[in-house]
């Protein structure tokens, strides 16, 4: 009997640690094919002619159209710099340089993937419409309360998420967790 038990549990916990690193695995991905790079994160392989089976198990997940890898690559970022969840109470500042891109987009999203921008101002911001710094970098000030410079206005309360979408970009070649991505730097907060 006690055999019948032990061999009981034993299939549980085998279930119970199966499930849960294959929950894990599609949805944080950090060791399964996401690129980490600071607070944003991209599945590479996404694009590709035959993704990894990680990456088809998130685009399974997702049910997202995405980007092909000849077309561009999505960054995405929950938290700040220092690891802090973004939230709408708190100012942000979005500095440094992106990979090499023909085109990008930055849109500001909430967790059901709905865009957070104010109404009456663009959706988006995007890198044909910005002012730059000589050397090419970047600030974006990200927050509900006017800031000066380029400034993606949101609006509501709660968490978001920055979306980065980087399109015909060289980020796939060589694509390493050195790569340059803009830091995300927490400002005031209500």
């Amino acid at each position: 009997m006690r055999f019948v038990f032990y061999l009981l549990m034993m299939i549980a916990v085998a279930l119970g640690v199966g499930f849960g690193l294959s929950y894990y695995a599609l949805t944080d991905g950090r060791l399964f094919g996401v690129a980490q790079v600071g607070p944003w994160h991209a599945w590479p392989d996404v694009g590709a002619h035959t993704p990894n089976p990680y990456t088809r198990g998130h685009l399974a997940r997702t049910a997202a159209f995405e980007l092909g890898q000849s077309e561009g690559l999505e960054f995405i970022a929950a938290i700040d710099s220092d690891g802090e969840p973004l939230t709408r109470d708190c100012a942000y500042r979005i500095e440094g340089k992106t990979p090499l891109a023909t085109f990008w987009t930055l849109v500001a999203v909430d967790e059901d993937g709905i865009n957070v921008a104010a109404p009456d101002v663009a959706p988006a911001m995007r890198s044909s419409g910005i002012a730059r710094a000589d050397d090419g970098s970047i600030i974006i000030n990200v927050g509900t309360s006017l800031l000066p410079q380029n400034w993606l206005e949101l609006t509501g309360e709660g968490p978001f998420k920055l979306v980065l979408t980087l399109y015909d970009t060289a980020a796939f070649s060589g694509f390493s967790s050195d790569a340059s991505m803009p830091s995300i730097i927490r400002g005031d907060c209500a």
